[in-house]
């Protein structure tokens, strides 16, 4: 009787696995063997791990306040639970619903006007051959960064100041009256993404400079071989190979849509403007440390949140679908 040579090696083949499965060692030893042969790498990572643990992930235990009736003095554990009740009375604020729409509108026009200004910085800087003058213009542009959102604040209070401000000065010349554009709602917007531009613009051109610099030279030297002007160079070459880099800076912009500049609002608004200033954060601010409505802010505080994560997931979903560039 002959023996059916692909049904022994079929058999031979089960049998070679079944005694690899049984040889190899668990996931326990071999986690145990790679930390002891890269020990090194993780005791340098300890300090980060246990500052997110502390920092970031311990902090996490107060998000049940969202859902308590929370008493200083009983507690977090010891308040009771009101389910959704925070979340009700916050979709029925007025004040909410306006800092809410205030959030969205502000930071369209921030992501409409000033996301494409440090993209637009970064190809100028690109194409300037004069390198005294192109690092004296980065310096300038790149300061405002590093000085504190209170001396910004009182720069922008000075500027506009209706006696002695250098803009109501130059309306002035013109025969205009003084404007106390701070107290003006409908001025608040612009003054505001205005400032931002200005304040932060230049230090975010670095991350295009450095994504510029990482171009191959060989594709300039080809299209100067071409014929190609420095205006097509840079829109044939230097943008398409820095536009994995806008999509990524893009993504995360999105996902901090509803994180507007707290320290500049608060610098910046009075009561006469709540109605164009009031924005999400200032709005946990007041009702949280100024109300002492902790469970509530921590409701509004959580809604935030919770709607940055979508729009960061959503964001890259499309990313990855349309253009195969994505965070993850």
């Amino acid at each position: 009787m002959s023996k059916d040579p692909n049904g022994t090696s079929a058999q031979a083949n089960r049998l070679a696995a079944d005694i690899r499965r049984q040889n190899r060692p668990s996931t326990l030893v071999r986690i145990g063997e790679h930390l002891r042969r890269e020990w090194q790498l993780y005791a340098m990572l300890l300090p980060t791990i246990i500052w997110l643990l502390v920092f970031l992930y311990k902090p996490m235990y107060g998000l049940q306040i969202a859902f308590k009736d929370y008493s200083i003095f009983r507690g977090v554990a010891g308040s009771p639970w009101v389910g959704f009740e925070h979340f009700h009375s916050l979709f029925n604020n007025d004040q909410f619903l306006r800092a809410l729409k205030n959030t969205i509108i502000m930071s369209a026009y921030g992501l409409l006007f000033g996301f494409p200004v440090p993209i637009l910085l970064a190809l100028m800087f690109n194409e300037v051959l004069n390198q005294a003058f192109k690092k004296t213009a980065q310096t300038i542009v790149y300061l405002p960064h590093f000085i504190s959102s209170v001396i910004i604040a009182g720069i922008v209070i000075t500027s506009f100041s209706p006696s002695a401000g250098i803009v109501n000065t130059i309306l002035g010349w013109f025969g205009m009256d003084s404007i106390y554009f701070l107290t003006k709602p409908e001025w608040f917007r612009p003054i505001f993404i205005g400032t931002g531009i200005w304040q932060e613009a230049g230090f975010q051109s670095i991350v295009y400079l450095a994504a510029i610099a990482g171009v191959s030279p060989t594709l300039y030297e080809s299209a100067v071989v071409d014929g190609a002007t420095r205006w097509q160079m840079m829109w044939k070459i230097t943008v398409p190979s820095i536009m994995a880099t806008i999509i990524i800076m893009l993504i995360i912009r999105i996902g901090n849509i509803l994180e507007i500049s707290f320290e500049m609002i608060i610098l910046l608004y009075q009561p006469a403007t709540y109605e164009t200033a009031d924005v999400v954060n200032t709005f946990i601010y007041r009702q949280g440390l100024q109300g002492g409505q902790y469970d509530f802010a921590a409701a509004a505080g959580l809604f935030n949140a919770i709607v940055a994560f979508i729009l960061v997931i959503t964001a890259n979903s499309i990313s990855k679908r349309y253009s195969r560039t994505s965070l993850w």
